[in-house]
């Protein structure tokens, strides 16, 4: 990603930071440094204003900020000073009258220890305002989720080619994640979900010792970090023998959740409306009290971004933006089924970007 891009960023910020009434914003949420910059290690803050782009770092990091954002003026501390009080000693040079932080990323021990060192300088608790630009992607960062769902796609073809009826459910996330780095990825978006049987009933349930041989129903879900970091995600679930009929019924409804969903996607359109297409289909079934969490989430740079698909969010998509949808029916005591593709919002409607095969069969 070219430095214009990030400069563009930067930009469109300070308009940000300028109607937000503060004379700049100290970024420390990782994710937005990198966003804004291109720099991709920790333990870095970046200032931001109308007349003000600097990164606060430490040695460690000196020689990879010339190379990743030549651009960006680079403030090193040395071994013999904290990070607050280097911070607050450059940014007082500044005169700035107020500065926004981070209201999400930054402790309040962190804030209270920098306030008590700046001094005069008042500041603001401020909320996505990184964040909300960071919800549409350029084509650019299209393509990284692109080659992210495909390392996924590919990581789980592998781990499906591998599978023994004495395997356990944590070996298969292990392959499922060297998997998908043999082709490329960084590591996997979160620890792979392997659930067979009733195990799939937990939404979030973590990879056990449950053998495949132990049920005919699998739930499955996974996905990829890109190069540049970022996340894709999916889900199917599928079967090595007969399956449940209550489980055989389920699966078609949340299919068909999701598919009514995702015809519904397209710019101008609210989250929430989105959510209700798919709560609707779910909800005629009988089913209702089965599916108790949102539709769906933004994906990027993190995992979970905005928008949100759910049924209290009134945000409108826009072209560029990038979700999960994945309706869901978890019964428990017999099992759960849940359907996600990674969806984008088109100038002129939507584009799913996954690909792996939604049939039931193994």
């Amino acid at each position: 990603m070219t430095n214009d891009r990030h400069s563009s960023r930067r930009q469109k910020l300070i308009q940000a930071i300028r109607k937000g009434g503060i004379a700049g914003l100290l970024v420390s949420n990782s994710k937005n440094v990198s966003y804004l910059t291109g720099f991709t290690g920790e333990d870095s803050y970046l200032l931001i204003g109308p007349t003000n782009v600097q990164i606060f770092s430490d040695s460690r990091f000196e020689t990879q900020l010339q190379m990743e954002c030549p651009g960006v003026p680079a403030m090193i501390r040395n071994s013999k000073t904290t990070m607050i009080e280097f911070l607050a000693q450059e940014l007082i040079k500044h005169k700035l009258p107020n500065l926004g932080i981070e209201a999400t990323s930054m402790t309040v021990d962190v804030r209270d220890n920098l306030a008590d060192k700046l001094g005069s300088v008042t500041l603001v608790a401020k909320t996505g305002l990184v964040e909300e630009l960071r919800q549409i992607k350029d084509a650019g960062e299209i393509e990284e989720l692109r080659l992210a769902v495909d390392q996924a796609e590919r990581g789980f073809s592998i781990m499906k080619s591998m599978l023994m009826p004495t395997m356990t459910e944590r070996q298969a996330a292990h392959d499922l994640e060297h998997g998908m780095r043999r082709f490329g990825a960084l590591k996997a978006a979160f620890e792979p979900i392997i659930a067979v049987g009733d195990h799939g009933a937990l939404p979030h349930y973590r990879a056990g010792l449950r053998r495949f041989e132990e049920s005919t129903f699998v739930l499955c879900d996974w996905g990829a970090v890109s190069p540049q970091g970022y996340h894709s995600d999916l889900t199917r679930v599928w079967s090595t023998g007969k399956v449940p009929p209550k489980l055989l019924r389920i699966y078609g409804v949340v299919l068909n959740a999701q598919q009514a969903a995702i015809a519904a996607i397209r710019p101008g359109v609210k989250c929430q409306d989105v959510d209700r297409v798919a709560r609707a289909v779910i909800e005629e079934a009988g089913y209702a009290k089965y599916f108790g969490h949102g539709l769906g989430h933004g994906i990027g740079l993190d995992i979970h971004e905005g928008p949100r698909l759910s049924p209290i969010s009134s945000e409108v998509l826009k072209p560029g933006m990038v979700v999960t949808v994945e309706p869901g029916i978890y019964l428990p005591g017999i099992g759960g089924v849940r359907i996600e593709d990674d969806v984008v919002v088109t100038r002129d409607g939507y584009e799913v970007i996954t690909s792996v095969s939604r049939e039931l069969g193994g």
